[in-house]
């Protein structure tokens, strides 16, 4: 059966099974109103998955995609037309047609952006780590109970030390 699709962007650290009901209702709604064949028959089943799981060759037909992974592909079946979310979804309709490519650019930008960011936390956060971890061998050894400047010898004369000995 033919359908339209639908791609609906998930805030950042979002999953697919995050989307709200009334967010998936719309989505669905929009599906079957927007299929040529959906439209015109009273129940269809409606499949979603993430983006990354679409798999599309060149021997497909314009409009067809495949999966990679069976088990990320939801199913859900049997979907009614609903006039009332239709209605909701067309009154606040509007038509935008935003630069694509540069938002793409810009969210990948941001997205290299935050894993420098992360990736120069991690190595301050093990530099931190490994003085600290030096510092504390330091402690456990005796190295620096060895300095010259702390030590006495006992080929000099000390005749206070000698009295209070005995």
């Amino acid at each position: 059966m033919s359908s339209a699709h639908v791609y609906l962007r998930l805030p950042k650290g979002e999953s697919i099974e995050s989307i709200p009901e009334s967010v998936l209702e719309e989505c669905l709604q929009i599906v079957k109103h927007n299929s040529i064949q959906g439209s015109k028959t009273a129940n269809v089943n409606i499949v979603y998955t993430p983006w990354s799981n679409l798999k599309k060759t060149g021997d497909m037909d314009v409009g067809q995609v495949g999966f990679h992974r069976q088990k990320d592909v939801k199913l859900v079946k049997a979907i009614k037309k609903d006039a009332e979310v239709l209605n909701a979804i067309n009154k606040t309709k509007r038509e935008e047609f935003p630069d694509l490519a540069a938002e793409k650019d810009s969210r990948n930008l941001e997205q290299i952006n935050d894993n420098k960011a992360t990736i120069i936390e991690r190595r301050k956060k093990e530099k931190h780590e490994k003085e600290e971890h030096i510092r504390q061998k330091e402690l456990r050894e005796y190295a620096a109970l060895m300095k010259p400047s702390k030590m006495k010898s006992n080929q000099e004369s000390n005749e206070d030390l000698e009295e209070d000995f005995m």
